[in-house]
């Protein structure tokens, strides 16, 4: 072992030196030649000295030297890494060594007359074999597991014996500085059980991993399955939790970053693992058509959609991008962070509000972009309900701004983001993105091509739940979720502004895009995984406490109302609602009414008019009462006052409003 340890540092000291390295391989496979044809000629005369002194050994040897120091280096032979000698280098170097025995073979006739072909047969063999057996014995001392040489390393499993825990498995062996020592494989098909890999033993996933743990002292467990479902990689994160064993994971093939090693991309569990959201499949063709050399906008760049937007076209090579933000802080990272990520891109921080008209047309004239990304709105459900004039000011009003800017700019196309809370709102955000979407259908006039791209909650964006649950696991619980069976849909950031990016090269102008946001997540269980990830136990270390329902929530949201209908795209991802809308007069109508009941702070009127453009946004009862403090009298009089539509100004109507209250 003494003499292993020193054979292998000297090894590796050689192959760091680039220039002793190659005269090292040379120097090598030159005896080795000389060595194989010396063997053959013994092999061929039985190691008979009396004979080989009659044959032109010494000439043979050197035809054999020259002529194969030529051909070798034809085929990239004496340039190749010893400690990556695999399969294509095998191959290859059987191609050279028969082009090489070829070449021989015709030369010895007219140099060396006499000598057998039996000769030229087993020095090819043992050329062959002897460089191929060089070459394996080199990798395999430079690849001596370092647990072999210390016993520093945390004894380890790989689970999943696929192609992903193989490569890891081989970027691990030959990574001296890799922190486990890799002693088996788990997996989840029952095939692979009791078969060897690399010598590694296999066992069943549904074995008692406990047990065998304990058995065989494994300390750790790397996940090696990309492809897993989140079904699957949540079953895998609770046999690990409940054998007690820490676990990492390679990422999902969408996250894996091509030329690096598995080893080196080992990282911590996510939610989104658990999720289990497939990769997205872009035609970037279309999308590099779209933004390529063009001017975009983005409002809201500041807020996690905003940002990563400005990141993802930032991928496609446009002419510039103009960040529109309110906040002077998240302006100022943003501009940070792409000043360092994309240098070669321009792009401008505009601090401003949309709800200034003149702040927007002053930006849209300077800038003329050709596109425009609208983020920019309020989202926390709770904080409208309590704040709805402002909801209203900002959601609708201040979309309304923005497509009237970039109209008079001459914008091409025009995309906001809405959300699923504008189906069937019960929320006062719900109902504001709701009339957003409508506001932008009615003024497609044929200037710029007004779409919304509507979808669920973003992992990890801001007033999102996981940030607020790992704030909560961090400080020790307990967890607050409103109720148990409270379902949404998650996508995760990149994943939803690629889709927005995509669904931006579809449609004419007026559609509403929706994404394909796959199942509806338990918020309880989002919870418990979450205290998994970290390593504790729900309910035990960390409690979830229900807390119910807040104003305006529901317990399930909805990707399309009754009266839309799908329409597939040419993508998978993303389908086309499309439905009644109303006309432009009728918008700019209840756009002044709305205003009008913001700057009278007129609640009631508020509440009606938005019931009147969307009839079936079902307020929360909270609100309800706000607006009418228990007065029916009044709220009959606001009714008959013309303030809502038709249907509202009965008393069958007003009894509807209040039923459908939540």
């Amino acid at each position: 072992m003494f003499l292993l340890r020193k054979l292998a540092r000297f090894a590796d000291a050689v192959c760091r030196r680039p220039l002793l390295y190659v005269w090292s391989i040379r120097s090598i496979q030159t005896a080795l030649i000389a060595v194989s044809m010396l063997g053959a000629y013994a092999l061929r005369f039985d190691f008979d000295l009396h004979r080989l002194s009659r044959m032109p050994v010494c000439s043979t040897v050197a035809v054999a030297l020259l002529l194969k120091i030529a051909v070798f280096p034809a085929f990239g032979i004496g340039r190749g890494v010893w400690r990556y000698f695999s399969m294509p280098d095998l191959i290859r170097l059987a191609a050279c060594n028969a082009v090489a025995s070829a070449a021989i073979g015709a030369a010895l006739p007219y140099l060396c007359p006499g000598v057998p072909r039996s000769v030229l047969v087993l020095d090819l063999l043992l050329c062959f074999l002897l460089s191929a057996g060089a070459r394996a014995a080199a990798r395999a001392l430079l690849e001596l597991p370092r647990d072999r040489l210390s016993s520093e390393r945390r004894r380890t499993w790989i689970y999943g014996a696929g192609q992903t825990g193989v490569m890891l498995l081989r970027d691990a062996e030959s990574n001296l500085s890799f922190p486990h020592r890799i002693c088996g494989f788990l997996d989840d098909d029952p095939a692979k059980a009791s078969l060897r890999i690399h010598g590694l033993p296999v066992f069943a996933g549904s074995a008692d991993l406990a047990g065998l743990a304990n058995q065989f002292q494994i300390q750790e467990i790397l996940i090696a399955t990309p492809s897993a479902s989140g079904a699957e990689m949540s079953r895998i994160i609770g046999r690990c939790h409940s054998a007690g064993l820490p676990f990492r994971t390679v990422p999902a093939m969408s996250q894996l970053v091509a030329g690096r090693c598995y080893s080196s991309q080992l990282r911590d569990v996510k939610v989104e693992d658990i999720l289990g959201r497939s990769a997205v499949v872009l035609d970037h063709q279309r999308i590099s058509h779209k933004l390529r050399g063009r001017l975009a906008l983005v409002t809201g760049a500041g807020g996690s959609i905003g940002s990563e937007l400005c990141r993802q076209i930032a991928r496609f090579e446009p002419a510039g991008i103009v960040a529109f933000e309110i906040g002077e802080t998240a302006l100022f990272e943003i501009e940070q962070a792409m000043r360092r990520e994309f240098p070669h891109v321009r792009f401008w921080p505009e601090i401003g509000s949309i709800q200034d008209p003149r702040r927007l047309c002053e930006v849209f004239g300077r800038y003329r972009p050709a596109l425009v990304y609208h983020a920019a709105a309020y989202k926390h459900v709770p904080m409208m309900e309590r704040h709805v004039f402002e909801a209203v000011e900002n959601n609708v009003i201040g979309t309304f701004n923005v497509a009237t800017a970039a109209a008079a700019a001459g914008v091409e196309d025009f995309v906001m983001i809405s959300s699923d809370k504008a189906v069937r709102p019960t929320s006062m955000m719900g109902v504001t993105k709701r009339v957003a979407e409508v506001v932008l259908r009615s003024i497609q006039n044929g200037g710029p091509r007004y779409v919304s791209v509507r979808f669920g909650n973003v992992l990890g964006s801001n007033g999102s739940v996981v940030p607020i649950f790992k704030r909560q696991i961090a400080a020790g619980g307990p967890i607050t979720v409103t109720h148990p069976e409270m379902r949404r849909y998650f996508m995760t950031i990149p994943e939803a502004v690629q889709l927005v990016l995509q669904a931006s090269t579809m449609g004419e102008g007026g559609e509403i895009f929706v994404l394909d946001m796959g199942q509806p997540v338990r918020i309880a269980d989002l919870a418990r995984q979450l205290v998994l990830l970290t390593g504790l136990k729900p309910d035990e270390d960390i409690r979830i406490e229900f807390t119910g329902m807040r104003p305006g929530e529901k317990l399930y949201e909805e990707l399309n109302v009754e009266s839309e209908f799908a329409i597939p795209t040419y993508h998978e991802k993303i389908k086309i609602f499309a439905g009644c809308a109303v006309t432009a007069d009728s918008a700019l109508r209840h756009l002044a009414a709305l205003r009008g009941a913001c700057e009278r702070r007129d609640l009631a009127a508020l509440v009606l008019e938005l019931k009147d453009i969307v009839p079936d946004y079902a307020p929360s009862r909270g609100l309800l009462e706000r607006s009418f403090s228990g007065d029916l009298g009044r709220f009959a009089a606001v009714v008959a006052g013309g303030t809502a539509g038709a249907e509202m100004k009965t008393s069958t109507g007003l009894a509807a409003l209040a039923q459908g209250a939540h």
